[in-house]
């Protein structure tokens, strides 16, 4: 690496023409330092000719009926504002060479008439339409400033203008679009070519990428569209090649560096086990089984994703894991995400280890729970019992971390749902043995795209499965007037021995409103529409041991009706809880009411998921993920929430669920990629990339696994930029 560029491109950003002392201290404030960072902040959106109409054309292109987005670059000629029904609104006029059109604001009247001077020239994008009084009119749209000289050059030849993000601390160091846009001109021009190589020589080559100094510069300032996509293709490649090189690192140092624990299956402990099981495994749970015991049979570690559906039996296959373990004389660790699950795991499990002791005699299984809420004296007693190797399985939620838990011979980490804890909190439990076989499960249906990459270094199961007695929860979308006859269903339900919960939200980002909202209700329903059935009340404030006492009791039918705050969204398994009543649904993510689903329909009765939202909402029938693609961006972002109540009830299958999920939400930090250890995701979208995501996965795995020290000299490059620019991320690749 040449270090006379090295040093050019290390000069802060105070020596560039426009920046200065004062400006860098700006620049400083968003984590540009350097003339390199700032060759890196890249546009978040481009302006294209193509793009670009006259008032006149595009008002030709409304009549003729065209219903996408246009641009208009034009002059601001007035502002507006009118007082309409005890609202303000705001008007501007814009004015180019063929005719006027306006632009309305029905919200932030007062920001938006400041943003605005008479004479400025802007370009204006959105979708138009034709007013009542036959105006072209454009409502509520993006806006970009550009001078009169971009204008004309733009206009008139193929230019492609960039937009930077203005963060607040650049505003207030007066440097607005257009100076920014003249900074990074200069550093482009001037400094770009400095830049050095990031890839291997062979891997640019064969994968048909440009360098990167020409994939700066155009995607800063493209000389044509295909440049541009040229330059987006080279950062996206980049982009996932680095974070599978990391992947493949964990994964290599995971199989290679750490010892494993080569089990046997010495007694007859499994086959008992599965004597007294009130049910028969499926194919898809004994499939699963198989790849775990290869997985704990042999040399190495074990280091599995097991997915799921809710109630498709992960928990019973993780404990004939950790059965496995037992027998071979080892502890194991069943991790869950709440203590009211981990308390629930623990009776049930000792449920059915006494009936395991009932046929087999030589092994009598200890279950010991580590929870944050015990007393102390017991809490001391149970990790004593840990530490003298008296208890078989540890059950407990992240208070396992805490290096009070001395385990003495540690052979099997299981982690229910998996992208609750991150690759360090992993990391830490398995530094508590020599290196346990790991099993971390999910009930989050995970897409393809993220499995290649985030769990990426985890082999992965799949249970694929439902029990045979299992019937598809039947799931409806109700607007608010219809509750009273909810209510009547449910108590018409009950009549048959069903027990419902009825869950509402968090209302704002407070426990007290949280719990005001969860009690009130309960104080209603128990006194007007529920009065003739027992209604009970759980929520997030309880202490675990009140949580415990509540299900119990629910489990126990000592009430017929449980209103509940999410509390119950994980893992809780009531076999007689066949309706699920969802207030204010639309305030849900998709993952969380499909758990949230997943809490009823665990018996042989049909089950009901019942969706509640306003009625306007409940009316519109016809955006689920069928229609998601045929959609606009700007039309998903509107019917966001009736996508996702569409695509619960059109579907049972959590995979279809996930992957809608996916497409709403975009590629950003989708089940904790920056608590995993990962680079963020700029350049690459996870809904639509598969094919690059396989081929750079490829690629990425093959260079560690011929040369995982980085030693060759082509791979000197990967070395140098995995210490430079990822050395945070790096520390991560050694935890499984």
């Amino acid at each position: 690496m040449n270090s006379q560029n090295q040093k050019i491109l290390l000069q802060s950003v105070q020596y560039l023409k426009s920046v200065g002392p004062k400006r860098a201290e700006s620049f400083k404030q968003i984590g540009i330092n350097t003339i390199r960072e700032l060759l890196f902040y890249f546009p978040s959106r481009h302006l294209d000719r193509s793009t670009v109409l006259t008032a006149a054309k595009a008002y030709g292109y409304v009549k003729g009926g065209y219903d996408g987005e246009v641009t208009i670059i034009a002059k601001v000629v007035d502002r507006e504002k009118i007082h309409f029904r005890k609202k303000e609104l705001l008007k501007i006029h814009f004015r180019d060479s063929s005719g006027f059109f306006e632009c309305v604001w029905f919200h932030g009247t007062k920001y938006f008439y400041s943003a605005f001077k008479e004479d400025e020239i802007i370009a204006i994008s959105s979708k138009p339409e034709i007013n009542k009084y036959g105006n072209l009119q454009f409502v509520h749209p993006d806006f970009d400033r550009i001078t009169e000289e971009e204008s004309n050059n733009f206009l008139h030849t193929g230019k492609i203008i960039p937009f930077y993000r203005i963060p607040k601390e650049l505003k207030k160091g007066f440097i607005g679009d257009l100076s920014l846009r003249r900074i990074i001109s200069f550093a482009v021009e001037n400094y770009a070519d400095h830049l050095e190589e990031t890839l291997p020589s062979e891997i640019v080559k064969q994968n048909n990428l440009i360098v990167l100094s020409d994939a700066v510069k155009n995607y800063h300032f493209p000389e044509s569209k295909e440049k541009f996509e040229e330059a987006k293709q080279r950062f996206k490649f980049e982009e996932l090649f680095y974070l599978e090189i990391l992947v493949a690192l964990r994964k290599y140092n995971y199989q290679t560096k750490l010892i494993g624990n080569e089990m046997k299956i010495k007694t007859s402990l499994v086959s008992d086990f599965l004597k007294v099981l009130p049910f028969k495994l499926t194919n898809a749970q004994l499939k699963v089984l198989g790849e775990i015991k290869n997985d704990m049979l042999s040399k190495y570690p074990m280091n599995r994703l097991l997915q799921g559906d809710v109630g498709s039996g992960k928990t019973i296959v993780s404990l004939i894991a950790a059965l496995i373990a037992i027998d071979n004389g080892f502890q194991a660790v069943l991790m869950a995400p709440t203590e009211i699950l981990a308390d629930q795991h623990a009776k049930t499990i000792s449920s059915l280890m006494k009936k395991l002791f009932s046929i087999n005699k030589e092994h009598k299984i200890k279950i010991s729970l580590i929870i944050g809420g015990q007393k102390k004296s017991e809490r001391n007693e149970e990790l004593s019992n840990i530490e003298l190797n008296k208890v078989d399985i540890i059950i407990g939620t992240h208070a396992l971390f805490e290096e009070t838990v001395v385990f003495n011979n540690l052979g099997l980490v299981v982690i229910d749902e998996q992208h609750r804890f991150g690759v360090k909190q992993r990391g830490l439990l398995q530094s508590k043995g020599k290196t346990p076989d790991v099993l971390v499960m999910t009930a989050t249906p995970i897409p393809r795209t993220i499995s290649m990459t985030v769990y990426g270094d985890l082999d992965v199961s799949v249970i694929d499965e439902m029990p045979i007695n299992r019937k598809p929860v039947i799931t409806v979308l109700r607007g608010e007037s219809k509750l009273p006859d909810i209510y009547k269903f449910i108590l018409d339900k009950h009549k048959s021995g069903y027990q419902s919960f009825i869950v509402y939200p968090l209302v704002e980002v407070s426990d007290k409103l949280d719990l005001k909202a969860a009690t009130d209700y309960y104080n209603k329903l128990k006194n007007t529409y529920l009065n003739n059935v027992r209604v009970g009340l759980i929520h997030g404030k309880m202490k675990w041991r009140e949580k415990e006492e509540m299900m119990l009791l629910f489990i126990n039918k000592k009430f017929d009706v449980l209103v509940s705050t999410t509390v119950i969204e994980v893992g809780i398994d009531i076999p007689d809880a066949n309706i699920i009543l969802i207030n204010d649904a639309h305030r849900f993510g998709l993952s969380q009411l499909h758990q949230l689903r997943g809490r009823v329909g665990r018996s042989d009765k049909q089950a009901y998921c019942i969706l509640v939202t306003n009625d306007s909402l409940a009316s519109k029938q016809n955006f689920g993920e069928l229609e998601l693609d045929y959609l606009s961006t700007s039309q998903i972002e509107k019917y966001k929430a009736a996508i996702r109540l569409q695509t619960l009830v059109k579907n049972v299958d959590g995979f279809k669920v996930a992957e809608v999920d996916l497409k709403l939400r975009g590629p950003g930090d989708i089940f904790g990629t920056k608590q995993s250890g990962f680079p963020e995701l700029k350049f690459v979208n996870l809904t639509e990339d598969m094919e690059l995501i396989i081929n750079t996965k490829k690629i990425a795995f093959t260079l560690i696994n011929n040369d995982p020290g980085l030693k060759l000299p082509d791979n000197n490059i990967v070395r140098i930029n995995l210490t430079n620019y990822y050395s945070e991320n790096l520390k991560y690749a050694e935890i499984g």
